[in-house]
């Protein structure tokens, strides 16, 4: 191998102990702890997983949880009028619907009913157009994430080619407005794309969000490109055929240890921004 690791893992832990000591410091003052809410639909093990996780790395860093889980045949009407109580909720700061959602329900309808000011994760129309628009808002969660692992690495985006492979709402197509707004010259890409390798290899920095495993092959990429693999799959395997992509690369995220500690870490600091947010709010009015 001679690419160098990204790990996520120390400067995650490093946004964590920030977001703890913040917490702490509006409690003191205000008498007040950030809370996310949690919501789960159906009994995935894996999503279950992700939000106990959430959860977990919640009360480490002094933040409050609610969960609330519904049953797997819940409606998109129902799954909306409990996260419309939770937007209305003042002891709630933040909201996560745990993705992907039942085949049944809307979830663009779902991701809506959250309230913006509470939209820590990112996944709201008018957070996306905050971030195609440089205006302020939370960041989705994971793109927010990959930005910050990039800048702690010192990759040099302005001018750079980055190819972003993947056009999720929550993940490729924030990742290329956030890609842009650092002045990259950003391609989206999907897994359609015409002679996809040819394209990937005119990438300096590479973001992998297909959701396959081991999409991205080594021989599709340049030599010295940074690769970002945002994918998890089954076996704990990346988008991104790791063996030979660390190979030609220059700069390489882990999975596990890679991108998925900053979207955790991210989501608990936006919760904070919001509580802080909140509190400001009400001492404004008062």
């Amino acid at each position: 191998m001679t690419a160098e690791l990204m790990i996520g893992t120390d400067l995650a832990a490093e946004m964590v102990a920030k977001a703890a000591e913040r917490a702490r410091a509006l409690q003191e003052r205000a008498g007040v702890q950030p809370c996310l809410a949690t919501v789960l639909v159906g009994d995935d093990p894996a999503s279950a997983t992700y939000v106990r996780m959430k959860q977990n790395r919640s009360k480490k860093a002094g933040i409050a949880s609610v969960s609330v889980v519904l049953p797997a045949d819940t409606s998109t009407d129902e799954l909306v009028a409990e996260i419309r109580k939770l937007s209305d909720d003042p002891a709630v700061h933040g909201i996560l619907l745990q993705h992907p959602v039942p085949a049944q329900i809307d979830e663009r309808a779902a991701f809506e009913a959250i309230d913006p000011a509470k939209d820590v994760d990112g996944v709201t129309m008018r957070s996306f157009a905050a971030m195609a628009f440089g205006d302020p808002g939370f960041r989705s969660a994971t793109p927010g994430g990959i930005m910050r692992l990039l800048a702690a690495y010192e990759v040099p985006l302005e001018g750079a080619h980055a190819v972003v492979i993947g056009r999720s709402p929550i993940l490729g197509k924030p990742a290329g407005m956030l890609l842009l707004a650092s002045n990259a010259t950003v391609t989206y890409a999907h897994s359609r794309t015409r002679d996809l390798p040819e394209l990937v290899r005119t990438a300096d920095v590479v973001i992998a969000a297909v959701g396959k495993p081991e999409f991205v092959r080594g021989d599709w990429l340049k030599p010295g490109a940074v690769v970002v693999d945002a994918g998890y799959n089954e076996g704990n395997l990346g988008d991104v055929h790791f063996a030979e992509a660390a190979a030609v690369a220059s700069l390489i995220t882990p999975v596990p240890g890679g991108v998925g500690p900053m979207t955790i870490a991210l989501l608990l600091e936006q919760t904070v921004d919001a509580a802080e947010t909140a509190v400001q709010s009400l001492t404004t009015l008062a």
